[in-house]
């Protein structure tokens, strides 16, 4: 490949480290709106969307500019191809963190609140850590760092499912803070969502460095 096409590849590389570093701030953001009940922040992450959506596009018309220009092989594909994949991990996430914003709003503004019935705190911490992680991964082409995220996933599916189980009886117990229950509950549907992205991710990043598809593995990778 042309000196040119190691240009444009290393600027495509830095656009999407940028689009990470983006996404993970405003999940975070998203994180201390839902911890803190801060409706403004809330509405701050839901602004910021806008932005993530914009770059992701950009990022998408550099990856087909790419595509179209130098018809790359083998590894250089592989790249692109994972490049790709990622950059609509990283929107969804974008778009879950506004999500999860939209639930700490609705629930700032909930008269009738209960203690959460679930361990948020821990999805939460959970979530975070492997969008990190997927990041860290990406950063440094480790899949050591990726096949970590793999295992953190189904610490997360397992909080989901007990949030779940937790509020359906919550809601036998007290049916006057449905609302409030609800939003929580979607809040930890959101949280369970951003960790399969972020498992997304992690197996891109195997993909890209071992060109080993791992999809479907579950941990035995």
């Amino acid at each position: 490949m042309t000196k040119r096409y190691h240009m444009q590849t290393e600027r495509l590389k830095k656009m999407i480290l940028h689009l990470t570093a983006m996404v993970e701030e405003n999940l975070r953001a998203a994180v201390k709106a839902i911890t803190e009940r801060d409706v403004d922040l809330a509405a701050a992450v839901v602004a910021k969307d806008d932005e993530i959506d914009q770059y992701e596009v950009e990022v998408e018309e550099e990856v087909l500019k790419i595509l179209a220009l130098y018809q790359p092989v083998a590894i250089d594909l592989r790249f692109i191809i994972a490049v790709l994949k990622i950059n609509n991990d990283l929107e969804r996430i974008g778009d879950l963190a506004v999500n999860i914003s939209q639930r700490a709003a609705a629930l700032g503004r909930t008269h009738k609140r209960v203690p959460v019935p679930f361990d948020l705190a821990e999805m939460l911490r959970l979530a975070v850590d492997m969008v990190r992680r997927s990041s860290d991964a990406l950063v440094a082409m480790d899949p050591q760092i990726a096949r970590r995220v793999l295992i953190e996933d189904d610490d997360l599916d397992d909080l989901r499912a007990q949030a779940f189980t937790a509020v359906r009886e919550k809601i036998a117990e007290q049916p006057d803070a449905v609302e409030y229950l609800l939003n929580l509950l979607s809040v930890s549907r959101n949280l369970e969502r951003i960790g399969d992205h972020a498992t997304n991710i992690a197996e891109d990043v195997i993909y890209m460095v071992e060109g080993d598809i791992v999809r479907h593995r579950g941990n035995d990778v």
